[in-house]
């Protein structure tokens, strides 16, 4: 059958497979966990207090991997996933690296080797994400902010925000993710004057969180739904998902 037969017209809205990363103890859980039926695959420890429906906690790969393939697999009525966090998941990942390599660390084979190796753990993950977002399951990954120092071939050097991953893993997890959103307290800085006519610039902030869907040199971030580059996230956890996702087609089709 000749290829120029399955040619597709038309916008396809899929499932959203998103990244949300921020500070600890931010409210990335409690976003997320707003999202329709949802349902949490843990990695780490803490989100008992927050009342969504969740697996046990995952303290191996095999125990991550059976979670995400009843959900890819099963018969389940939920309608979104949240993997909570990626951070943890990679500890998973080269524990079963190394298990399978009968290696005592991932750094034993040198030269960066077992973080090479621990690709093929990652690839299995993204199979099966890939495979609950074709159910139109929406796929949310949680991660912790870092900040590292990026060389930016085009100027001077500075520090951002990033996914706390592997400098191997990240790319790929963001290749396979629709958007990219980094979760930070909204900042106001206030001048004020100090002794012998010195100023000094403060922090201020009301608890206050936004959302960032575009790169700047502050943070890693992106989207492919054309969202605003900052969202202004309400105080009440219950409402902060649906102010993301009416940017996000899938839920406005």
């Amino acid at each position: 059958m000749s290829m120029l037969s399955k040619i597709q017209t038309g916008v396809v809205h899929k499932a959203p497979r998103i990244i949300v990363y921020g500070t600890h103890g931010i409210g990335k859980t409690s976003l997320a966990a707003g999202a329709p039926n949802a349902v949490l695959v843990p990695t780490e420890d803490g989100a008992d207090e927050i009342g969504v429906a969740r697996f046990p906690l995952c303290t191996t790969f095999e125990m991550m991997m059976d979670a995400l393939a009843d959900l890819a697999f099963e018969e389940h009525e939920f309608q979104t996933v949240i993997l909570d966090s990626l951070d943890w998941a990679e500890r998973l990942v080269w524990d079963y690296t190394c298990r399978q390599n009968n290696w005592g660390s991932i750094e034993q084979p040198g030269f960066g080797k077992g973080y090479v190796e621990a690709l093929n753990a990652w690839h299995q993950v993204i199979n099966l994400i890939n495979t609950i977002r074709g159910r139109r399951i929406a796929v949310i990954m949680l991660a912790h902010a870092e900040v590292k120092h990026f060389d930016d071939p085009t100027t001077d050097g500075y520090d951002r925000y990033q996914p706390a991953l592997h400098k191997l893993a990240s790319p790929k997890l963001q290749e396979a993710a629709d958007a990219v959103l980094f979760m930070a307290w909204k900042v106001v800085t206030n001048e004020a004057k100090e002794g012998f006519g010195r100023k000094i610039t403060k922090g201020m902030g009301n608890g206050a969180r936004v959302l960032y869907s575009e790169e700047r040199p502050a943070a890693l971030a992106k989207n492919r739904y054309a969202m605003p580059y900052k969202i202004e996230l309400p105080g009440a956890p219950q409402d902060m998902w649906q102010t993301v996702a009416q940017h996000i087609p899938f839920y406005n089709a």
